[in-house]
């Protein structure tokens, strides 16, 4: 079956540009101005929302996901909280790709059959789960897949030639490379280092490929959009949230503006990218 994450890249290939991936973390800083914010992204120019899942214990995240996932936490969001705001998105936009990005104890807590149910009927259209390897595929992988969810995983800098065959044998709707070693924001993505990846990943796959990690600025964005498929952006937005919160961490009016504005000019770099090459 056709996801809506397959129908936006086959979109996308169409009109000859790379998509705008944005990521936030659910509930932050609280459940109602989250769900506002990611109701205001695809206006903005976003054209695949991840959305994070709160965790207490995020070995892959840098220290302002972290920081969003414990506002989120401290503001009461839950897994099953996650879903409804899923379910609040999809009462007004049926079209654009949500995927869920986390971690596995979270789903394993929910119950994996229950979880897979539950987010499938929310309008859910993909998983990305750091921290299970292809050796566990029948955890949680396969079942989604099932379920006519995508599963999406993470290529890295230092997954070679030998293991990629591996991570990519269950892997659909696109493959996510991780453009530096190391957490979240912690360094520049290199779009030249980014190239030569993202073209020895395609070597093996037919699926797009989206870059994330390191990527900040609409300067940045238009570099990598050069290069793949998708640019994946989180640490920067999220960082613009937290920049508009009052000094109790609360959302202020201008919260969901500050994010949106830096998408929209996310979008602007993204777009550049095919102008160049026209």
């Amino acid at each position: 079956m056709t996801t809506r994450i397959d129908a936006r890249f086959a979109e996308l290939a169409k009109e000859g540009r790379s998509a705008l991936v944005t990521f936030l973390m659910a509930g932050d800083p609280d459940p109602k101005t989250s769900l506002d914010i990611v109701k205001a992204l695809p206006k903005a120019g976003a054209d695949i929302i991840e959305i994070g899942m709160p965790f207490t214990d995020p070995m892959a995240d840098g220290p302002s996901i972290q920081a969003a996932g414990l506002r989120a936490l401290k503001g009461g969001m839950t897994l099953k909280k996650t879903l409804e705001m899923v379910r609040g998105f999809r009462k007004e936009d049926d079209t654009t790709p949500l995927v869920l990005m986390g971690y596995y104890n979270p789903i394993y807590i929910y119950g994996v059959d229950k979880f897979l149910n539950d987010a499938r009927t929310a309008g859910v259209d993909g998983l990305i789960i750091v921290d299970l390897p292809p050796e566990e595929d029948d955890e949680l992988c396969i079942p989604a897949l099932k379920a006519g969810l995508n599963f999406i995983r993470l290529a890295t800098p230092t997954t070679d030639d030998k293991r990629l065959p591996a991570v990519l044998a269950n892997t659909s709707g696109f493959v996510y490379y991780v453009s530096i070693t190391g957490i979240t924001g912690a360094a520049a993505a290199d779009s030249k280092v980014v190239g030569d990846a993202v073209a020895r990943i395609k070597r093996h796959t037919k699926l797009p490929v989206c870059v994330g990690f390191g990527i900040r600025t609409p300067q940045a964005a238009r570099r990598i959009a050069e290069k793949a498929n998708g640019v994946v952006v989180g640490t920067a937005l999220v960082d613009a949230l937290r920049d508009s919160l009052d000094t109790q961490g609360q959302a202020t009016t201008k919260t969901v503006a500050a994010v949106a504005d830096l998408v929209a000019s996310l979008a602007q770099g993204v777009r550049g990218a095919k102008q160049a090459a026209e």
